[in-house]
């Protein structure tokens, strides 16, 4: 499918990962947007939010569940973070296939965009 994130997941592309398991892989956000910025992605193919079904409930969750773990690991937990997954062009969503932004080592604004 020429997925960026399919690649990552399945080792055909280089990335910094920083955790990985049977469902997910994370890795540093290339173009980080914050000290901290990483990207937790499913090794399921979904290309937006959109596309979730029932099945998928626990998928998301420990998508999450590992957020939080990263955020742990990576000393933001309790000073605070920001979790964000874009859909679609207008929302910045630039890769088609799910992932959930971690984002923290500095105060976040509001709004955001």
């Amino acid at each position: 499918m020429g997925c960026i994130f399919c690649e990552i997941a399945e080792k055909k592309r280089q990335a910094r990962i920083i955790y990985e398991d049977d469902l997910t892989v994370a890795f540093e956000d290339i173009n980080p947007q914050a000290p901290v910025h990483a990207l937790v992605v499913p090794k399921k193919h979904i290309s937006t939010s959109l596309e979730l079904t029932d099945e998928d409930n626990a998928l998301i969750g420990h998508i999450f569940q590992v957020a939080n773990r990263i955020a742990r690991t990576k000393g933001i937990a309790e000073r605070g973070f920001r979790l964000v997954m874009n859909c679609n062009p207008e929302a910045g969503q630039t890769v088609f296939h799910i992932h959930l932004h971690i984002l923290g080592g500095r105060f976040m604004q509001w709004p955001p965009g």
